[in-house]
């Protein structure tokens, strides 16, 4: 009897499944829904090298752009759920769902905010000759001539179109948009009057304010800029609801287990405490946030609500 049970037993274990542990990744994807050389790609370089260094293994940088960012969004969405892969990229991805009909993705459901790493506030500029010294003038001046003015903007549905968006809004003024394809001629323009204002970033403009060769009017966010401390911010200067930034953020996919969003959040913070990674930001006039993932959660939450508004009364729309 003992003889039989002992086959029974060892047949039993033989024709059990075998479980195969899929082996852990040797190095983390950072994926970057943004082509080389662009301004979300040197926040991951800047920072892949030294996440590797706290994570303890090769953070490798992958560039995915195309569709406004949503295909290198797609592949983070539809990552293993083991925080190898996550991604980083700006505050386009929360404008993006309300330009587009049809989304691979729902960003609240699919995406696992980790940390929303810096913020950019808007400088709102005008070509020197705009007879407009501060922003009550330049919305006097606007009120004076509905639709005579020009803003020049990256292009439709952009972030700075959508600032001045809300700018026009706020100061209930009509000034024409004058879409472009890309940054650079819309500085050019501006500099040579043939548009009257845009919105560029502190880092963008601050030379060029300190040259005279633009004039900043007011800066978008609730607080000035430690670069240009005499600029006064919008809100204080008659738009007391004016706020609207631009930032950078990491992301994963959804339903990452809480013990791994921890780390990454904890990793990415820590990276950006370190003195060289300060610098280099400071250097180029942006805030370091370094938010917990809840609050990174409530911003893009908040924000999505604000840009949806803003793409509607717009009446944008790329599909």
């Amino acid at each position: 009897m003992e003889v039989v049970t002992l086959v029974l037993m060892v047949l039993a274990l033989s024709l059990a499944p075998v479980v195969i542990q899929a082996a852990e990744p040797n190095f983390f994807r950072l994926v970057v829904p943004h082509a080389p050389g662009s301004g979300a790609d040197g926040y991951a370089r800047l920072l892949s090298d030294r996440l590797a260094k706290v994570l303890g293994k090769p953070v490798v940088v992958e560039n995915l752009p195309g569709a406004s960012s949503i295909k290198g969004v797609h592949e983070i969405v539809r990552a293993p759920k083991d925080g190898y892969t996550i991604g980083l990229t700006t505050s386009n991805i929360v404008v993006t769902p309300s330009l587009y009909e049809k989304m691979p993705y729902d960003l609240l459901k699919d995406v696992t905010p980790i940390s929303i790493i810096t913020s950019d506030a808007f400088l709102l500029i005008v070509n020197p000759a705009v007879p407009a010294r501060n922003l009550k003038e330049l919305i006097s001046l606007a009120k004076s001539q509905p639709d005579k003015l020009n803003y020049a903007s990256p292009g439709s549905g952009t972030v700075t179109h959508l600032a001045a968006e809300m700018f026009c809004t706020e100061a209930g003024v009509k000034i024409t948009h004058v879409p472009y394809k890309g940054g650079s001629q819309v500085i050019t323009d501006v500099i040579g009057g043939h548009v009257e204002m845009t919105f560029l970033t502190v880092g963008q403009s601050a030379q060029l304010i300190k040259a005279g060769k633009l004039r900043a009017l007011g800066v978008t966010s609730l607080k000035r800029s430690s670069t240009l401390p005499d600029v006064p911010t919008i809100a204080e200067s008659g738009l007391p609801n004016f706020n609207y930034t631009a930032w950078v953020t990491v992301i994963g996919p959804a339903n990452l287990p809480q013990t791994i969003v921890k780390k990454l959040n904890t990793a990415v913070l820590e990276v950006l405490k370190l003195k060289e990674v300060r610098d280099a930001l400071a250097a180029q006039s942006t805030e370091i946030l370094g938010t917990t993932p809840e609050e990174a959660v409530r911003i893009f939450e908040t924000d999505l609500a604000k840009n949806a508004k803003l793409v509607k009364q717009s009446g944008v729309k790329l599909d």
